[in-house]
């Protein structure tokens, strides 16, 4: 893509990446924090030159909502490319049990 596409992560996905840094700074100090905060902004930047390089979810109801993730370290970003914007849903830990958390949030 010439033009990167539009990020926007919402609320839910915000105070996740917040309790992620909370719980890094917490265990393992500032750096850790730093770097794994640094390391999610960085998966999500490249969304927006290769919006569909996340895999659909493995959920079928999801996939078909058009729901994908990305890997970053340990977190799954769950996001969506809704025209020329990339919608950002989650930031969960790979072991969460996203369909349910999905199914339990606003936007399903």
């Amino acid at each position: 893509m010439d033009n990167p596409v539009k990020l926007e992560i919402l609320l839910p996905a915000q105070a996740e990446l917040e309790e992620i840094a909370r719980v890094h700074m917490a265990l393992s100090g500032p750096q850790s924090a730093r770097s794994i905060t640094n390391e999610i902004l960085s998966a999500m930047e490249q969304l927006q030159q290769f919006p569909l390089s996340g895999p659909p979810l493995r959920d079928a109801q999801l996939s078909a909502g058009g729901y994908r993730s990305i890997l970053a370290h340990k977190y799954l970003i769950i996001y969506r490319l809704l025209g020329d914007t990339i919608v950002i849903y989650h930031i969960a830990h790979g072991a969460t049990d996203y369909p349910k958390l999905l199914n339990t949030t606003f936007f399903q």
